[in-house]
């Protein structure tokens, strides 16, 4: 009976394993969800409201109201089409505001303080979010944006105080950056659950701006934590409020690499986005994809469009952590990328550019100084997958096999995240 007992334990064991694997096997993404959303678009880059007050503006204009107007159809333009041009007349128009009024002069600060956040021009947005904030302490807006300027520079301390001036467990601002604060410190589980409070505020209110930035935020989170049903269900949600919203496509693109190791299927989604929303980043993934794919022609095509794009000026800083790690990976390179890491340190003193920096100490064979820029700046102050690896690179060159080891288990966890193509340079560790 015993043995009888053991037989139907050891066959329930494996038909329990089977149906795992083949679950984890599943692909996640199925073209006919999305298929509708992936015809081209050609976003429009005017419209009878942009040509009405643009019209109003002279070279000697004085006229507020044509100003703020045209930069807000200027901001839209750039997160429709991805072209860096018109962010930067975005901004142009709201210096001119600035410039020009003498009435709710905070609002016209947040407003040019939003678009340097958006251009990584972060000590230059919290001079306007400090203006805005010497005209107006009290207004919650300003609090936000001080709140969230301060976690990009890295003044966790001051992030923490302005904070605690605005927390209201039921207002959906606070909840977004208590959600954002939960993320700084690894608690991955309380950030989600934050997202989810402020996805239901965001459904409640049915606030259509609200509802993109969650579900597609949200998304992110979910795959983060390995829920990638989850992850792959909201940038459909993202979609069906905005079919052209290249950000959940992507996302869903890298499903398709990343988990199904469909590359195919992936390239078809980028390459829908790209005929009509241009950005950098987009390439890279397109140069991911094709060192998987181990196709050199593919690659070098997609890293050239790359480049093409970050050398213009207008990008300034927003692309500095992509060319830092590109420029490491050559030996003829390796300087200028310490040269950027330094200069990006000074733009802002995060975890994150500590480990760019202790990276490109790394590969100029410095790796004593990396281990100390680690050690003293990264290491248990952020816990994001890229700076774990880092970490564990700069372990075993200074000969700390068992750090290296440790690190390594934790980094196998995050191979989704990562992808296919870092997970092998992983397991070589």
């Amino acid at each position: 009976m015993k043995n009888i007992t053991l037989l139907l334990f050891g066959f329930l064991l494996i038909i329990s394993c089977k149906n795992s694997t083949s679950e984890e096997d599943n692909p996640i993404v199925t073209p006919e969800d999305y298929n509708a959303f992936l015809a081209v678009q050609n976003a429009s880059t005017t419209s009878p409201y942009f040509e009405l007050w643009n019209s109003k503006i002279t070279a000697d204009s004085l006229e507020l109201a044509s100003f703020t107007a045209v930069a807000g159809q200027y901001t839209g333009f750039f997160k429709s089409t991805g072209r860096i041009a018109f962010l930067k007349k975005a901004e142009q128009s709201l210096e001119k505001a600035v410039e020009i009024t003498n009435i709710d002069k905070e609002k016209y600060y947040r407003s040019l303080t939003r678009n340097y956040i958006s251009q990584h021009r972060f000590k230059e947005a919290l001079v306007y979010a400090d203006s805005a904030a010497s005209l107006s302490k009290n207004i919650p807006a300003t609090q936000h944006l001080l709140f969230d300027v301060h976690v990009e520079l890295g003044n966790y301390t001051k992030a923490d105080s302005i904070k605690k001036r605005f927390a209201d467990p039921y207002d959906f601002d606070y909840i977004i950056r208590a959600a954002k604060w939960n993320d700084y410190q690894g608690k991955l589980n309380l950030t989600i659950n934050y997202m989810e409070k402020a996805k239901e505020k965001a459904e409640e209110g049915k606030n259509r701006a609200k509802l993109l930035w969650v579900y597609s935020n949200l998304a992110d989170y979910y795959g983060h934590d390995g829920n990638i049903q989850e992850s792959y269900e909201h940038y459909l949600k993202t979609l069906e409020i905005d079919s052209s919203n290249a950000y959940a496509k992507k996302g869903i693109a890298w499903i398709a690499f990343s988990k199904d190791k469909n590359s195919d299927e992936a390239n078809r989604i980028l390459n829908s986005v790209l005929a009509g929303h241009v950005t950098p980043d987009y390439y890279l993934l397109k140069a991911e994809i094709a060192e998987f794919e181990k196709n050199e022609n593919a690659k070098k095509e997609a890293m050239n469009s790359f480049w093409n794009l970050v050398n213009d000026p207008a990008y300034g800083s927003m692309y500095n952590t992509y060319k830092i790690e590109l420029l490491s990976e050559n030996s003829a390179t390796q300087q200028e990328a310490l040269n950027l890491a330094e200069q990006e340190l000074k733009n802002r003193a995060t975890p994150e550019t500590y480990q760019l920096l202790a990276l490109a100490n790394l590969v100029n064979g410095h790796k004593e100084k990396a281990l100390e820029l680690i050690e003293v700046h990264v290491a248990d102050k952020t816990f994001e997958p890229t700076a774990l690896l880092t970490m564990a690179k700069i372990y075993k060159a200074n000969g700390m096999p068992d750090k290296a080891g440790d690190i390594k288990e934790e980094l196998l966890e995050a191979g989704y995240e990562l992808g296919p193509v870092k997970l092998k340079e992983i397991q070589s560790l």
